[in-house]
């Protein structure tokens, strides 16, 4: 070992857990080793971390955040170890034993997999209003609904309600058939499945029938005032800026706004402003508002969703530097 480079043992008290964060064949050990560049020696129940010492630092604070996760949950897949290795460098808190924030419902306990899913967490949590901007994949959306029904299972609000504006499917709606839900839903379907990840299916279609959760086209907030209420806008890139005013001022007493959406993915007809770029200047500063900006590096999805999205944004940022003919 060079001046440069430490070795260091990290020893796991449960055999069986140990085998379990190893992963098959130490599939989970070779891909920290891959992606930190240390090299990992796992004999019995302990490992052998060697690399610079911030790089054993970082490692052993990895196997650690996932030795914890798989006595929490009995199993690590591949996606837990991405997210534990992104969560390198991110404070620890109380939450789920010292790791990253965490959002509890009855179905599933969601923990941020990226540092900036953990700034996003705290700020649903404290913030009147947030703002998720950013690509697809981030857990915009996801994350938004999983604080909603925790918020809704404590107590601390009667209601949910979720919307998206029906932009893409325009006055062709009128040709869809079925009545007007028949003809909305599928563009609410991400809010639907959402909430069926967080709550018992007999739980969602109660409280869907008693009204404490509402999915409607952003048009039908129009003339409400919500209190006591979790209210998520989705989608926000395609309303307009009056369709995004009318919208946030529809926050009653008691209530929490989630606005969430990808500002350069807008399908408005052409020159029509969109009300989340808007809002972004609008409220920048405002007290009680928060605005949390993800990237492609907080993509958590399949890892060919970061490469398309940073290939897309590529070829955005070409196109915008190339000069018109």
């Amino acid at each position: 070992m060079s001046e440069a480079g430490q070795s260091r043992l990290r020893e796991f008290q449960d055999n069986a857990l140990a085998q379990v964060l190893f992963g098959p064949h130490n599939a989970n050990l070779d891909r920290i080793e891959a992606r930190l560049g240390v090299a990992l020696d796992a004999r019995g129940n302990t490992v052998s971390i060697s690399g610079t010492p911030d790089l054993v630092d970082e490692a052993a604070s990895v196997l650690d955040r996932l030795y914890d996760l798989a006595r929490r949950q009995g199993h690590i897949e591949t996606a837990d170890v991405d997210a534990a290795l992104r969560m390198v460098g991110e404070p620890d808190g109380p939450e789920a034993g010292g790791g990253p924030p965490v959002i509890r419902t009855r179905k599933r306990h969601i923990a941020a997999r990226t540092p900036m899913q953990a700034e996003y967490i705290r700020a649903l949590d404290q913030a009147d209003l947030t703002f998720g901007l950013g690509p697809a994949g981030t857990g915009k959306t996801y994350l938004a609904v999983a604080q909603a029904v925790a918020m809704m299972v404590a107590g601390e609000v009667d209601r949910i309600i979720l919307s998206r504006p029906a932009v893409e499917a325009g006055e062709r709606l009128g040709f869809l058939p079925g009545d007007l839900k028949d003809k909305v839903d599928p563009y609410l379907r991400p809010l639907y499945d959402a909430l069926y990840d967080m709550l018992p299916g007999d739980q969602v279609a109660k409280k869907l029938l008693a009204g404490e959760i509402e999915v409607a086209p952003l048009a039908f907030m129009r003339g409400r005032t919500l209190a006591n209420s979790f209210i998520i806008l989705d989608e926000a890139q395609n309303t307009t800026t009056m369709q995004m005013k009318m919208f946030l001022t529809r926050m009653g007493e008691h209530s929490r706004m989630a606005v969430t959406g990808d500002p350069s993915q807008v399908d408005l007809p052409p020159g029509v402003r969109s009300g989340l770029s808007d809002a972004m200047e609008i409220l920048d500063g405002m007290q009680g508002v928060r605005f949390i900006r993800f990237t492609d590096k907080d993509v958590v999805r399949h890892d060919l969703v970061t490469r398309i999205v940073r290939a897309y944004d590529k070829v955005e940022r070409t196109r915008k530097e190339k000069p018109s003919p």
